[in-house]
């Protein structure tokens, strides 16, 4: 019969004792192995969403440039919507969509859909388009392909180009992103510099991505 752990050999009740704290160490070493992982993965993560000095000198490069990235087109349309001219950006962006159109039949209503909101003269977001470019367009929607917006697009973007984007460039929504961190973010303080990584304004990038 089992007379309990009493009436086993003390070499026995010592090995049992090891083992237990083996064990322990084995378990305590997996947790502190899973955890590290797990930092590591969130510490990569977060390191590839900042933005790099490079990245945002590009945006000073072309207007393409800068509506083309991301977090760029996310500051823009922030810039913009502080000067209560975000229409021409949501614009350019909604062509950008509707190119993408993949089944004819849903042509004609997504190109209604633009024209009456920024193309119609009771457009609530109306563009700034001269009278040809806008009867052209409005004759190219009555049988729509995918490049009926494309002139359109083309004069708008030319004026973000001439007028917003430079304006953009020289307001705290581009200069607080190429500040390097420490500076305070005050544009007075900008200074450019190709290895450090930005978190200054970041906020306004998250709001609007």
């Amino acid at each position: 019969m089992c007379k309990g752990l009493a009436a086993l050999p003390a070499t026995c009740l010592k090995s049992a004792k090891d083992m237990k704290h083996r064990l322990g160490f084995l378990l305590q070493k997996s947790d502190s192995c899973d955890y590290s992982s797990s930092q590591g993965k969130k510490e990569k993560l977060s390191s590839s969403q900042r933005l790099s000095q490079e990245e945002v000198r590009k945006w000073a490069e072309s207007l393409e440039n800068l509506i083309h990235h991301d977090r760029g087109l996310a500051a823009f349309r922030a810039f913009l919507k502080s000067e209560y001219s975000e229409e021409n950006i949501e614009f350019w962006v909604s062509c950008e969509e509707y190119k993408k159109t993949k089944s004819p039949a849903k042509l004609s209503p997504k190109a209604r859909k633009i024209y009456d909101e920024f193309i119609s003269v009771q457009a609530t977001k109306e563009v700034n388009l001269d009278s040809c470019t806008r009867e052209k367009t409005s004759h190219n929607v009555l049988e729509p392909t995918l490049s009926c917006f494309d002139e359109a697009q083309r004069k708008i973007f030319t004026l973000m180009e001439k007028d917003s984007y430079r304006r953009f460039l020289k307001s705290p929504y581009y200069l607080d992103l190429v500040s390097p961190p420490g500076a305070g973010c005050r544009p007075e303080n900008c200074k450019r510099n190709h290895t450090h990584s930005l978190d200054c304004n970041s906020n306004i990038i998250s709001q609007c991505a």
